[in-house]
């Protein structure tokens, strides 16, 4: 779900204003930035972008982020704006937030020649325009996660993601190319040498030892006489 894009002008001048924290030791790498005229320039341009954005989209609420891509690309195209797609990520993620019930944001679209359906991979079966088509979606990235499967797993891989994360999680998929196959070494578990404990009658001896040596301890002070 997409607000309008009067929020992206807001965000990018507060941005700008937060810069006085450069005297509250703000670290160098953002100081020397910050004090760049390009960066002025670009959040400038960023603002520039985004009122005009909202000249042309008003303020409706697009409950589709594909949708609302669109319209933002119609848009820039009518007023002959020319952005970089860093930047507008930066206008589109300062104009939305994340709904539950919203239909899944498409990132990449295949023809169903070129390319077979496979849900476990992230290629999933869809209609787009009314045409079916084979999609990727984008990830969200608060919702990824690693998972650890034993090398031996019955099954592999997708026998695991079966079992354990569709049932719970059924719109997650593989991404193969974060995939790492190796073994793990518990160096604890294969070379640590646990010192041995002591016996009980060691500490036993030791505990009548200090014992003793407190009682003593006791007996030179109750002996030494007491000056009035």
């Amino acid at each position: 779900m997409h607000r309008n894009l009067d929020r992206a002008a807001s965000a990018t001048a507060m941005r700008i204003a937060n810069g006085n924290a450069a005297k509250k030791g703000l670290p160098e790498g953002k100081k020397k930035k910050l004090l760049d005229p390009k960066t002025w320039e670009r959040d400038g341009k960023l603002v520039e972008t985004a009122s005009a954005l909202r000249r042309q989209l008003g303020g409706d609420l697009f409950e589709d982020h594909n949708q609302f891509r669109e319209r933002v690309t119609a848009a820039l195209d009518k007023e002959k704006i020319k952005i970089g797609t860093a930047d507008l990520k930066l206008i589109l993620r300062a104009a939305s937030w994340r709904v539950e019930t919203a239909p899944p944001v498409i990132a990449r679209i295949h023809k169903p020649g070129k390319t077979k359906a496979d849900p476990l991979r992230g290629f999933f079966e869809a209609d787009v325009k009314g045409k079916p088509a084979i999609v990727e979606y984008e990830t969200d990235t608060d919702l990824r996660d690693t998972e650890q499967v034993p090398l031996l797993e019955s099954g592999g891989i997708e026998a695991f993601i079966g079992r354990d994360v569709l049932p719970y999680t059924s719109d997650a998929w593989i991404d193969e190319s974060a995939t790492k196959i190796g073994y793990e070494i518990s160096f604890t578990r294969h070379f640590y040498k646990p010192q041995l404990l002591r016996t009980l009658a060691e500490i036993r001896r030791d505990i009548l030892t200090v014992q003793k040596e407190a009682e003593g301890l006791i007996d030179e002070l109750v002996k030494e006489p007491v000056t009035v």
